[in-house]
Formats: structure tokens, C-alpha cells, sequence
């Protein structure tokens, strides 16, 4: 599986991002998933509910399941998971795009926004290949990549991991 990753600091328009680039990529045939990292307590479930109910009793996964989805829950009770642990858990796809993580190892596009009041990332992370940003920069080693220009995005992703030409 290709992946690639979509950092920036908060506020600066990841998912905004994220979302236009699986249906741009979607839209071109491919098959994408897509992983978020969050730096709170994640909880799908609701106390008193059955599934909540099996993972309190030592369950360690608990799958939702319905005629359009299921739903995963993993207890995996330690310390947080390592992005190529979750990568190898999920089924084969085109694509993964990845929002966060952005110390890890994998190619990056920042989305940079002067309104976060934060610095680039990518001085200092040679990982990041592109920023996108709706301001003007220069002299980055970089492609500066126009923010609200998804499908301009979506090709320098397809072509850095080799699904386009």
C-alpha cells in the first residue's frame, strides 16, 4: 500500500483537505482509506449500550456491524499504537492517506496556514515534499502547492507514490 501523509497545525485545514482529496483521488478510480490521529480519548461507544457493555467485561475487539458498515473497536489497554501497527491492519487499498502523525516516517504534504500563528514544519522534517497553503511563500526547497486547488494536490500526491505520471 502507498502512503501519504497530510500534517499541519491545528486549524490549518487538514480535513478540510483530507476530505476533498478522497473524493478527488475516489473520483479517479482508486481505491483510498484513511487514518486520523487524534491526541484525546477516542470513544465510538456509549455506556450502557451492548458493545460498550462486552468491551467493560475484557472483550478485546468488539465489531458493530449493519448492512451498510461495521465498526472495529480494538482494546489494545498500553500505550498507543505505532502508525505501521494500524497501516497493517487495514485491507488493501491504492492509498492511504494519513492526517497527523507528522513525526513519522513517511512523505508529507504541510498544510500551512499564516492564521495558526505556528512555523513551517518542513524546515526542519526533510519528509515533507510539498506545502499547500493559501498564502504566498517563497524560497521554500519545496513545491508550494495552492491550498484550494485539490485537484493540483491530488496529482502530486498521485505522482510522488507512483499511481500517476
Amino acid at each position: 500500500m502507498k502512503v501519504y501523509g497530510i500534517i499541519g497545525w491545528k486549524n490549518s485545514g487538514k480535513t478540510g483537505l483530507m476530505e476533498r482529496l478522497v473524493a478527488e483521488i475516489t473520483g479517479r478510480g482508486f481505491s483510498v482509506s484513511t487514518v486520523k490521529h487524534v491526541h484525546h480519548a477516542v470513544d465510538l461507544d456509549q455506556p450502557g449500550k451492548d458493545s460498550f457493555r462486552h468491551r467493560a467485561a475484557g472483550a478485546r475487539e468488539v465489531v458493530l456491524a449493519s448492512a451498510e458498515r461495521f465498526a472495529l473497536m480494538v482494546e489494545h489497554r498500553g500505550p498507543e499504537l505505532e502508525l505501521p501497527a494500524i497501516l497493517a491492519r487495514l485491507a488493501p487499498v491504492d492509498l492511504v492517506l494519513v492526517e497527523g502523525y507528522k513525526r513519522d516516517a513517511h512523505p508529507k504534504v504541510e498544510v500551512w496556514r499564516a492564521e495558526t500563528g505556528q512555523a513551517l514544519i518542513q524546515t526542519g522534517d526533510p519528509l515533507v515534499r510539498a506545502v499547500a497553503t493559501d498564502a504566498a511563500l517563497g524560497g521554500l526547497s519545496v513545491p508550494v502547492l495552492d491550498l484550494n486547488d485539490t485537484k493540483a494536490v491530488a496529482e502530486f500526491i498521485l505522482r510522488e507514490v507512483g499511481l500517476a505520471v
